[in-house]
């Protein structure tokens, strides 16, 4: 609790990886786009109501956060700098969060951000100490409250291409000063459309500590509020909502997968709006980040690279795209091409966005994030977790409803209306045409040739069950129900079994890793639903550059589940396709050569893998087929992690997809460890 901003590392049984949130978020925006104080008052009262949402610890007035995000306050600043401002939009503010008790430190950090935006081309106007009231804060919180200050940079005289041009330059100057500073640093807000206010604070604090927000020369034509319930996590100045996007109420479940997917992407992402910049924001995603900070890193970066806001978080959370929904062929097509860019970022979420010309929310495609909006006749439209944050008389109200599942709630601050989610969707399906470059480049794996299965080698059953570790309760528990019944076998959610650490037994290595989901206030999903809002459809081979749009993004192998039968599994391997070749790569190691030939069978993994990249193959199919008395099988889960990883290091993970043909994996968490580690597809 003595760090200024970062949240806690991992220490002991905690680990922040294990963040999980219930908050309440909201926004309100006014339809003519006009900025008023009436805004900032509304939206106060609104995250005023929010506070039963947000939680506290031993010290009852430490909050776990709280926060409002707002338009640019231009005519507030023109009356509170002393310095000249250009005009608005040609001049940024960063927000930054210094360290309070190392002056020194904080000195040189302020030198680093001055030098930083002098290096990349634009000017120092000046710096604001931000007014605090301390009194308005807990006992914890003060005691790691950071020095909040304002730095003011104009826009460089040569930087062509507009706002939207510098934009990017701030942002290649944050990344660039979050690189350098480490954690002695945050930056909530950099951008000349929007600024942060927030703090470990609970909602009725917010205002109180920062008493810019009471100054009626505060306007904005919108304001995003949210009050932290932080369930598994120490609480801290940086991790509190808004970030500088979005303000997120649930959890993304898939977030691990994610972020590795995100780091494999690096290597391939280029950019004609930021150039020779962008190699110097990575790695896109900051380490220690919580899942909706990192949801806003990536979402960011699209957002910069030219995608809309709405595309990009329809590509981030898609709505279902099954046969269930009356779904115009033009948006199908754009679900169906962007799963060939990334994979949905999954869990239960409902999430307030802007970028400072829009406002607007959506919710996962499961739907369980509560979600109200209302429509005034004065022109204002208020979106929260639930109703009644804003006194609304009756007649007052012009039509309300709720969030739905997987869709889009926009206002269009310079259209002036909402947006329904059909016109927002259908606009940005029709961009390009999405659905015919899917229909003439996806491959599916029914159109390849049928190959017979080969012959494996030859060993006894029961050599093959003690090879790979079977055991009785394998065979009983899992393996008939679904024999007999053709079902999975029931099992809680709980798991009373001891750790695998703890066992002299040799458990696979998958009973070391457990299932991360989301365990705040989730109802439990019926088969209709499910089959309704969730995919087991998987794409892969090579993949292209996620900021650039092309037909060949979608050239790749699409399969409606990732579990392989043998005849499907031969098809790959034999594949005789103008782009797809396969490639099968031992994962068996001699007995005799002990544990070090173990290593050894890594690392010659590893190389092999290598060759197959510069010999154009991608599709690498790793199999233990040769186990017997003389060859044991590596581990299938720490072979395709270990060939995920170093071709995620060497910088060519995006060329193929990688298949698991293994004796081992028997069971629903087996699979998905593997799906989770790097494999597209599973031959069990």
């Amino acid at each position: 609790m003595n760090r200024t901003s970062q949240p806690s590392r991992a220490a002991g049984l905690y680990d922040p990886a294990n963040e999980h949130d219930a908050c309440g978020v909201g926004f309100v925006a006014r339809l003519d786009g006009r900025p008023t104080n009436d805004v900032i008052r509304r939206s106060i009262t609104a995250l005023d109501n929010l506070e039963h949402r947000g939680a506290a610890g031993a010290d009852p007035e430490t909050g776990d956060g709280g926060g409002i995000l707002i338009q640019m306050p231009d005519e507030f600043f023109r009356h509170t700098v002393r310095a000249e401002l250009p005009h608005q939009g040609r001049y940024g503010v960063a927000v930054c969060f210094l360290p309070r008790h190392d002056p020194a430190r904080r000195r040189e950090l302020e030198r680093l951000i001055t030098e930083t935006v002098e290096a990349e081309g634009q000017r120092v106007i000046g710096w604001r100490d931000v007014p605090v009231d301390a009194a308005h804060a807990g006992r914890v919180a003060r005691s790691v409250a950071p020095v909040v200050k304002h730095l003011f940079v104009a826009q460089g005289d040569g930087l062509a291409g507009g706002q939207d041009a510098f934009e990017r330059k701030l942002y290649v100057i944050r990344r660039l000063v979050e690189l350098a500073a480490g954690d002695d640093l945050a930056i909530p807000s950099f951008s000349s459309r929007t600024l942060v206010y927030k703090g470990m604070l609970n909602a009725r604090q917010v205002p109180g500590y920062f008493p810019d927000l009471r100054d009626e020369r505060m306007k904005s034509a919108m304001a995003i509020v949210h009050s932290r319930f932080s369930t598994n996590t120490f609480p801290s100045w940086e991790l509190a909502h808004p970030y500088r996007i979005i303000a997120h109420n649930g959890e993304i479940n898939t977030l691990m997968g994610n972020v590795n997917w995100m780091r494999a992407r690096e290597s391939a992402l280029a950019s004609h709006l930021f150039g020779d910049d962008l190699a110097k924001t990575m790695p896109v995603v900051r380490p220690g980040n919580s899942d909706s900070a990192t949801f806003d890193n990536v979402l960011e970066l699209l957002l910069l690279a030219g995608r809309s806001l709405p595309h990009a978080l329809m590509m981030m959370i898609p709505e279902p795209d099954s046969g269930w929904d009356a779904m115009t062929p033009e948006l199908r097509g754009f679900y169906q091409y962007h799963a060939c860019l990334m994979e949905p970022w999954d869990g239960p979420a409902a999430v307030a966005f802007t970028d400072g010309r829009m406002v607007g929310a959506t919710l996962d495609r499961n739907g369980l994030r509560p979600g109200r909006w209302v429509e005034t006749r004065d022109g204002h439209v208020v979106l929260a977790s639930e109703a009644g944050v804003l006194p609304v008389q009756p007649d007052q109200v012009i039509r309300k409803g709720r969030l739905e599942p997987g869709k889009l709630f926009v206002v269009d601050l310079e259209r002036g209306r909402v947006m329904e989610d059909h016109e927002v969707k259908q606009e940005v399906a029709r961009r390009k045409p999405y659905g015919r470059w899917y229909a003439d480049r996806a491959v599916r794996i029914e159109d390849l040739p049928d190959r017979p299965p080969r012959v494996p080698r030859v060993e006894p059953l029961r050599s093959r069950q003690l090879a790979f570790g079977w055991s009785q309760e394998d065979l009983r528990v899992l393996l008939a129900p679904m024999a007999t019944a053709g079902q999975e076998p029931t099992g809680s959610m709980g798991n009373d079994s001891a750790l695998a650490v703890f066992s002299d037994r040799q458990p696979p290595l998958f009973s070391y890793f457990k299932q991360l989901f989301a365990q705040v206030t989730n109802p439990p999903i019926d088969p209709i639903r499910e089959d309704i809002v969730m995919s087991l459809a998987v794409a892969f081979g090579t993949e292209g550059n996620l900021l650039y749009e092309s037909p060949e993004h979608a050239h790749q192998l699409v399969l409606r589940q990732p579990i392989l039968r043998n005849p499907e599994l031969e098809k790959l391997r034999r594949v005789s396709h103008d782009v797809f070749a396969a490639s099968s790569l031992d994962i068996t190691w001699p007995v005799a050569e002990g544990p070090e030939g173990m290593l050894r069978t890594l690392d010659q993994l590893c190389r092999a893998s290598s060759r197959c990249m510069e010999d154009g193959e991608n599709i690498l199919i790793l199999t233990d087929r040769e186990v017997g008395p003389d060859r044991a099988p590596l581990p299938s889960l720490l072979a395709v992690a270990a060939v995920h990883h170093h071709l995620v290091r060497e910088g060519t993970r995006l060329r193929a997809g990688l298949v698991v043909e293994s004796g081992e994996p028997r069971e629903i968490h087996h699979r998905a460890t593997l799906l989770g580690y790097g494999a597209s597809a599973i031959n069990p």
